[in-house]
């Protein structure tokens, strides 16, 4: 995908570190309130360009990871301090615990429920008795409706991005639905640039994401923390058991 590699030094004017801080500063709520004990690791699967990051590693020590290095190296000049490592959520083992494993919306790319299941196993693997597992799906099978979105930014180096974003479901009868991406760009100098990228998400019920995180070995938490973007993503709070 053109967002994660080649286009992925234009990630942060399509979407901007300073875009992340309320909801960092939720997901920081969400495990003060839920954790078991001390709260001081953290590890984020699907880090991407480290938007979220740059705020909790004020909370955290983070260990970022991602599939994509031109993502991670994107990653590294906004959040230098953190541990970087390049693997897939399905199959990263580190062989270590952390306090709290974060899953933002990169586990929209779970396509399968073979693939949601694998990315929970990872959770699961690296979350210590009494730690807090927070995964924030963009939506869900309930939840889903047609949308169409745009934006973009400025950067301070003369270089603007601007977007939309379409997302459609072909078929709603399996597991996934279409988001398409026209990218405009504009560099100092030089000819505008469109570009378009093409993304497939996965769409479960909210039972699957239930079951296959209680086959994980966590619990789920309902905690009662206010969500500023309530409506726009779909969190799940679990706990991994003391045994």
């Amino acid at each position: 995908m053109k967002l994660y590699g080649e286009l992925a030094p234009w990630f942060h004017l399509l979407t901007h570190p300073a875009d992340y801080e309320e909801e960092a500063a939720h997901v920081v709520r969400v495990v003060e309130e839920a954790v078991d004990g001390r709260a001081e690791t953290l590890l984020e699967l699907g880090s991407g360009g480290g938007n979220n990051a740059s705020f909790l590693k004020k909370r955290f020590a983070c260990t970022l990871t991602d599939l994509s290095e031109e993502m991670l190296e994107l990653s590294r000049t906004i959040n230098p301090e953190c541990e970087h490592v390049q693997g897939d959520m399905r199959t990263l083992r580190l062989g270590r615990t952390f306090d709290v494993v974060f899953v933002h919306d990169a586990v929209m790319y779970m396509t399968t429920e073979e693939d949601l299941r694998a990315a929970i196993e990872t959770v699961a693997t690296h979350l210590r008795p009494g730690g807090v597992a927070v995964l924030t799906p963009d939506t869900t099978r309930k939840l889903f409706a047609p949308d169409t979105r745009h934006g973009g930014h400025d950067g301070e180096d003369g270089r603007s991005l601007r977007y939309l974003e379409w997302e459609q479901d072909p078929d709603p009868n399996d597991s996934t639905y279409e988001v398409d991406f026209v990218v405009v760009l504009q560099e100092p100098g030089k000819p505008l640039r469109i570009e378009h990228d093409h993304h497939t998400f996965g769409l479960f019920p909210d039972a699957t994401w239930r079951r296959l995180v209680a086959e994980a070995g966590l619990e789920l938490v309902d905690v009662g923390v206010e969500d500023p973007h309530a409506g726009e993503h779909v969190v799940f709070v679990a706990r991994r058991r003391v045994s």
